[in-house]
């Protein structure tokens, strides 16, 4: 799988979370002291995190990392 088509998919499964959570960006960059602008960046496949800022991620999206990390279509 491609570096892009991953983070793409990766990208789709926050956005996915995040609403299921029903949270803004803005709320959810507030929970993880990060700016919306940086969330922003991951929900457009543009931001390539670390395995601990995904694990941080999961936990402010009272989600399973998994969820996160699912790339089948």
């Amino acid at each position: 799988m491609e570096r892009d088509t991953l983070l793409k998919k990766f990208a789709k499964n926050v956005k996915i979370e995040r609403i299921k959570k029903d949270y803004t960006q803005e709320q959810l960059a507030e929970k993880m002291g990060v700016t919306q602008h940086y969330i922003g960046h991951i929900e457009r496949g543009k931001a390539n995190m670390s395995l601990g800022k995904i694990l941080e991620l999961a936990k402010h999206l009272d989600t399973d990392i998994a969820n996160l990390l699912n790339f089948k279509d």
